[in-house]
């Protein structure tokens, strides 16, 4: 299994840096994308437009989706994606995040999205650090008549610095149990639909641990609701401090919320890198 993971993840890799972008087909049962969506069903039916232009006013958009369907974890977890997240973001980071759960219905005669990069979210030096891959998961198929998700082929990295992209969009056209992969830097932007029928999907993504995500994970899945995850979910989700002793509570790992008693108190640990162990740890001997 983990030389499948390994072959796989290389292939798509080089597909991602190459074209910022690839396309996973089959990447879930489309039972289980059909048994989310059902889930999800009443509380697109419940939630209203969103306001402004870019989240699109003929569009509905909610997250909390780890406690809106179990189906969701697999998306979340699915082990070749995070395994592609995690090579991609790990030269930067001690460990990756959930970054955003959500999920969008995009209705009839919606325009298009303003084209954007993800990554624009945050005001950092950009052209060389990636600090995201989002992936895009149809509820619904994707198609060019419906607008798909608008991708801009090698518009990613470096070019992203540029004034206007080379190339002209392209649809990701897909169905229900494929993913789309897209690099933090990769321009693109939900396609117009012009027919009569709503385009649903999921956007899940990971970010560098040590930054702020999109979704505040500590209000969108608190204390009470991550002890029901598995230890994996709950640290995507959160509940892991990023060395050094970023994310802490009472100066220990924010796990420690799940278990026993959260008010008893607690002696703060050190979580450093090992750079930073060394360099302490030969400061200390000198003291002594």
């Amino acid at each position: 299994m983990n030389s499948l993971l390994s072959t796989g993840a290389s292939s798509l890799l080089g597909q991602l840096f190459a074209q910022g972008w690839c396309i996973i087909p089959d990447a879930l049962p489309e039972s289980i994308i059909a048994a989310l969506d059902a889930d999800l069903a009443p509380v697109f039916a419940a939630t209203p437009f969103c306001q402004g232009p870019f989240y699109g006013e003929t569009t509905k958009r909610f997250g909390r989706l780890l406690t809106r369907s179990p189906h969701a974890e697999a998306l979340v977890r699915h082990p070749l994606i995070t395994r592609i997240a995690t090579q991609i973001l790990d030269r930067w980071c001690d460990c990756i995040q959930l970054n955003v759960g959500q999920a969008i219905a995009i209705h009839p005669n919606a325009p298009a999205q303003a084209p954007h990069r993800d990554q624009d979210m945050w005001r950092a030096p950009k052209g060389e650090i990636e600090y995201l891959v989002n992936i895009i998961w149809p509820l619904t198929p994707f198609t060019a008549h419906n607008g798909a998700t608008l991708v801009w082929p090698r518009s990613h990295g470096a070019q992203a610095l540029e004034a206007e992209p080379s190339e002209p969009p392209v649809p990701a056209i897909m169905d229900p149990g494929s993913a789309l992969l897209l690099l933090g830097s990769t321009l693109h932007g939900a396609g117009a639909n012009r027919t009569a029928a709503v385009r649903r999907g999921i956007v899940t993504g990971y970010s560098l641990g040590w930054l702020k995500p999109y979704e505040n994970p500590w209000l969108a899945y608190p204390p009470d609701v991550a002890r029901r995850f598995s230890p994996e979910l709950a640290a995507l989700a959160g509940y892991r401090q990023h060395r050094p002793n970023l994310g802490n509570f009472e100066g220990q790992c924010p796990s420690v919320l799940l278990t026993g008693e959260p008010d008893r108190a607690l002696a703060a640990i050190d979580a450093l890198r090992p750079d930073q162990e060394a360099m302490v740890s030969a400061f200390a001997a000198q003291q002594r």
